[in-house]
Parts: C-alpha cells; sequence; structure tokens
C-alpha cells in the first residue's frame, strides 16, 4: 500500500477543513467521491481537522482505512478555517486544486464544474451562491465585505466567502511561500493569478450543526483584508486627517469673525461640543487603524507557526 500511494500522482487534489462536523461528514465523504469517480480522473481528497471536539476525527479515519486517496491532518486545536485550508495546500499533489466547506451547503457535485471552468485557462475559479440560502443578517456583512475586496484586491467578484473554488497548482504554490501568520486565502490568490472567473453554484440550507462563523468574524475578517492586502486605508486615513486639519482652520477663521461681528455669545457651546466629539470620534477610528496595522506588524515578526500538528495520516 505504502508503495501505490507514493506513485499515485492525482490530477485533482480537494482540500476541505473539518471542525466540529461528524453529521455531515458521512453524507460529504459519499457524494463526493461518488461525483469525483463519475469525473473520469484520478483524486484525492485531504481532510483538516481543525481541533474538533466531537466525533469528526474518527470519522475522517475510518474513511482513510477503506483509501488511500484519503488524507487526514489533524491540527492540536482551532485555528481557523484558512489556516485548516493552507495545511491542506502543503499537502496537495494534484495539478488542480480545489476547496470545499464540509457542512454541504456547498454541493460537493459542483467541483466537476470549476475544474471544467478551470481547464478553458483560468487560474482562479470562484463559486457564486447565486441563491444563497442564508437570513439577511448574513448576506448584508457578506456583500459588504465582497464590495470591499473587491475594491482591495482589484479583482471584482461578486462572492469572495464562497469556499467552493478551484486553484491551478502554480497559484498555490505561490500561495504556500507566503509566511504571513493570517490571511484570506480567495483574496490571496487572485494577488497571483492572471485570468480569475466565478461561476454560479449551488447552495443549501445547512441540515445539521451550527455555523462556525460569527458576526464578529466577518468584521474581523473585514479588518485583515483592509489591512493585509492595501495600504490604502491607511493612506485614506492620512488624507482624512488633513481634510478634518482644513475644516478646523476654516471653522476657527469663521468663529472669530463671527465673534468681531457678533460679538461674545454662549448659545453655540453645544454646537462646539458635538463637532468636538465627531473630531474625537474620527481620531480613535483611526488610531484603531494604525493599531491594526502595527499588531499585524508584531504578529509577523514573532515568526510562530501558523499552526501545530499533531497528527496525519497519509
Amino acid at each position: 500500500m505504502a508503495d501505490l500511494k507514493q506513485e499515485f500522482n492525482p490530477y485533482l487534489s480537494v482540500v476541505i477543513p473539518v471542525f466540529n462536523e461528524e453529521e455531515n461528514l458521512a453524507e460529504l465523504h459519499a457524494r463526493l467521491t461518488l461525483t469525483l469517480d463519475k469525473a473520469g480522473y484520478d483524486w484525492e481528497v485531504i481532510y483538516v481537522d481543525d481541533g474538533s471536539r466531537d466525533d469528526s476525527w474518527n470519522i475522517l479515519e475510518s474513511f482513510h482505512k477503506k483509501s488511500h486517496r484519503v488524507h487526514l491532518v489533524r491540527f492540536n486545536r482551532n485555528y481557523g478555517q484558512h489556516m485548516a485550508v493552507f495545511a491542506g495546500f502543503e499537502r496537495v499533489r494534484g495539478q488542480v486544486v480545489a476547496t470545499l466547506d464540509a457542512d454541504l451547503q456547498n454541493p460537493p457535485e459542483d467541483v466537476p464544474k470549476l475544474v471544467a471552468k478551470l481547464e478553458e485557462g483560468y487560474d482562479v475559479v470562484g463559486g457564486w451562491r447565486e441563491n444563497r440560502r442564508d437570513s439577511w443578517l448574513r448576506k448584508l456583512p457578506s456583500y459588504l465585505v465582497n464590495r470591499i475586496t473587491s475594491r482591495v484586491v482589484g479583482v471584482d467578484l461578486k462572492d469572495y466567502g464562497c469556499m467552493l473554488r478551484a486553484y491551478r497548482r502554480e497559484v498555490v504554490e505561490a500561495m504556500n511561500r507566503c509566511e504571513e501568520t493570517s490571511s484570506f486565502i480567495p483574496a490571496l490568490a487572485n494577488t497571483f493569478a492572471k485570468e480569475v472567473t466565478e461561476i454560479p453554484v449551488g447552495h443549501a440550507e445547512r441540515q445539521s450543526g451550527s455555523s462556525k462563523y460569527r458576526l464578529v468574524d466577518l468584521l474581523r475578517l473585514n479588518f485583515d483584508l483592509m489591512t493585509g492586502f492595501s495600504v490604502l486605508p491607511i493612506q485614506m486615513v492620512s488624507i482624512l486627517g488633513g481634510l478634518v486639519a482644513l475644516a478646523g482652520v476654516f471653522f476657527g477663521l469663521f468663529l472669530f469673525i463671527r465673534r468681531l461681528v457678533v460679538g461674545p455669545e454662549v448659545e453655540g457651546v453645544f454646537t462646539l461640543f458635538a463637532i468636538l466629539f465627531v473630531f474625537v470620534g474620527v481620531q480613535i477610528l483611526c488610531v484603531g487603524l494604525i493599531g491594526e496595522y502595527v499588531g499585524r506588524i508584531y504578529r509577523e515578526v514573532r515568526s510562530r507557526p501558523r499552526y501545530v500538528v499533531a497528527e496525519t495520516r497519509d
């Protein structure tokens, strides 16, 4: 069996991050293997257990025992979805690499569609959840993240949040050479790709388990995107600071002239307080944004590992 594993060079590698998905794994694996077998090319799947506390690892081990196409990676704790995908990227052997969530909201049956589109000459093909089965409380923040990401990265896509995507091996290898401790894979891939597109894919309501992305995670992701892929936010802070200072000068001149014409008055005290609070709020926002950049620098200079692998199954 070891020799067979060594000689096996698949065309497609599928990377799937897993975090407490014991209720979905059996159906996911059955549907995925059936789909890939029908597609007619050699394949492998790499499951990365991102510190699950349920029975996910034991279920994954049962898949591995039944097929040499299944490879497993287990983290010692939870490091996040994107770190799990990076761990899978470091072990892929296929010329085409696809990523897929384990929650069955994105159908594994759409993986061949992404591969076929990639074979038309694209470097990255993303899935676009055209009929997304989520509440507006999730759709609205995702829409804002997608718009910001498109502006920051310079590649206009409808759905950066969909993990159902396909990459050429060269793009994956370029991402593997990046050593930053936090990154957003779809945006990072687009910085290395020449031809990027997206196609509509299916989306279903989550049947089992609970979502691992909270609103605070989307906000944190938004800050990571703004500060991790562009210096535009810090440049905007500089421009905003200049405009506020200029407005302050003109407002001071206005108050000086008004005092000469009208004389001393106290009616405008609360107006001044309101304006002061606005300026203070802008200053706090700017300091927070600068702190976000400093924090990223601090994390990078420590050079700590992005994740720790507890065990693997090859």
